[in-house]
């Protein structure tokens, strides 16, 4: 394998309106990885599984690239290293070579200490950076810097003037200094403006990632290839043959020693606001010019702006037994732990199809999926209707599948009907094929600058609009949670 076949490309920028550059200019300058919160739970489970498994795949080359981890925690190198390696584990068809290629990606990882918040940290990080751009003999200018927030959102402003202020890569020939903010972004509307506005003032647009590991999802990356590239959905997908969609995340556990954390944020902030109303986007939104980022994003901003404010009487709260007796959680908290809501968008495709979302922890199963279900046959001549309407649901997790379900005859002498399924379960028809995780395929957007994943500003405070009027009741005790018994289905009046 050549160091050329995994070569990262990205758009280049137009350095001004006269000279228009080739748009695939491969980047030849090192790559320095830091991921801040370095030694926290999202950098362990996620961020350093998903950098060793692209560089396992060769998208991470080691004459190019080096990995910095900085926290507060007083470590070395090497105990940073041990307390990655234990999940950096292969997959079923990585198992070859696995041992040598960790040994190799533990040994790109260097540890820096640092408070989060004072520059002697920072100047330390950027002496460490710099001398790793001169040992590979970056050409100045060329260097590319990522900074991988995996940070509580409060600590957001002073990292990133931090960065500002100490690590920035002074580039001028194709170099560039990008930084990766993870969710929740704010609580609400306000707050979410007043973090852009203070992140918005030291990094342009271009430079800030914000994301949603749900977009990187390989179900969800399929929506746009399945209504653009199949003739027989579009004629399909709109109010006159949809009656309704249905996006739902359950869990099958409940806060599991995280209930200080999920109680500040609750089901809505949690997945609704961000995960399902993602998916929602791409599900409802009209075809873009494009493949390009911002024709994508454009067209979902328009489906946020289209949506109508929620009603009471479309809302469902629930809170399951035994969330207030987790020591974490504050006696009385009204966070719901469910939520069930129609979402309605006032647009010619889509007016009078309702949108359900609903999320929940404790519930009796584990899944996530879509469910678009059509009217009903005018004129059914075989009375089919009792065995159930034709449905295309879509399983994001676990065990990625897509499937129609149609009414069929039933095999036999008899002129009777029965429910079938047409199915594509990505574990059968793709045995050999791994499917990357969620991060690994973001990261690597981030590396090449493809921000079609990932969230915008104006996109962030349109779904903000959508959802802080009813979070703000919420908060206030206005708007109560339903009990439902751990291993239900939510509340009996979500239905």
């Amino acid at each position: 394998m050549t160091s050329d076949k995994w070569s990262i490309e990205k758009r280049a920028p137009l350095r001004n309106d006269s000279v228009l550059k080739e748009e695939n200019v491969p980047e030849i300058g090192c790559l320095s990885i830091v991921v801040l919160g370095a030694s926290g739970d999202l950098a362990k489970k996620k961020t350093f599984p998903a950098l060793f498994n692209l560089y396992r795949q060769g998208f991470l080359q080691s004459h190019e690239v080096y990995i910095f981890g900085y926290a507060r925690t007083k470590i070395s190198d090497e105990e940073l290293r041990d307390r990655i390696r234990g999940y950096l584990v292969p997959s079923k068809n990585t198992v070859e070579g696995h041992e040598e290629d960790l040994t190799n990606f533990l040994q790109l990882i260097k540890y820096v200490c640092g408070s989060y918040d004072t520059e002697e940290g920072y100047q330390l990080l950027d002496k460490e950076i710099s001398e790793h751009e001169i040992y590979r003999n970056c050409t100045e200018g060329s260097s590319r810097r990522l900074f991988y927030l995996a940070l509580p959102p409060s600590v957001y402003p002073p990292v990133c003037k931090m960065i500002r202020k100490c690590c920035m890569n002074k580039s001028d020939l194709g170099g560039w200094t990008r930084i990766v903010v993870e969710k929740p972004f704010g609580r609400d509307l306000e707050s979410a403006e007043q973090l852009s506005n203070q992140i918005g003032e030291l990094f342009e647009e271009p430079q800030i990632y914000r994301i949603d590991h749900y977009l990187g999802k390989e179900l969800v990356q399929n929506l746009l290839v399945l209504r653009f590239a199949n003739r027989f959905f579009m004629p399909l997908w709109n109010r006159d043959n949809i009656d309704n969609i249905q996006i739902v995340f359950r869990e099958d556990f409940g806060t599991d020693g995280r209930g200080g954390y999920f109680d500040q944020y609750g089901i809505i902030r949690d997945i609704i606001q961000n995960h399902l109303l993602q998916v929602l986007c791409l599900v409802a939104m009209e075809k873009p010019v494009s493949l390009k980022p911002e024709h994508i994003r454009d067209e979902k901003v328009k489906v946020l702006q289209s949506v109508v404010p929620i009603k009471d009487e479309e809302v469902v709260l629930g809170q399951y037994d035994g969330y207030l007796e987790d020591p974490t959680v504050p006696d009385g908290s009204y966070t719901p732990t469910f939520a069930t809501m129609v979402l309605r968008i006032h647009n010619e495709r889509w007016e009078g199809v309702p949108f359900i979302l609903k999320a929940g922890k404790a519930l009796n199963s584990r899944k996530a999926e879509i469910r678009v279900q059509f009217k009903d046959v005018p004129g059914d001549i075989f009375k089919s209707k009792k065995q159930g309407r034709n449905e295309f649901v879509i399983r994001l997790q676990p065990s990625e599948a897509m499937y129609m379900k149609l009414t069929v005859k039933q095999p036999g002498l008899k002129m009777s009907t029965v429910q079938s399924e047409m199915d594509l379960s990505y574990g059968q028809r793709y045995q050999d094929v791994t499917i990357p995780e969620a991060y690994e395929r973001l990261i690597l957007d981030t590396i090449r600058g493809d921000q079609q994943h990932f969230v915008r500003r104006d996109e962030l405070k349109a779904a903000w609009e959508i959802f802080t009027p009813l979070l703000h009741r919420i908060d206030k005790g206005e708007f109560k949670s339903l009990p439902y018994k751990p291993g239900s289905r939510g509340p009996e009046e979500s239905g």
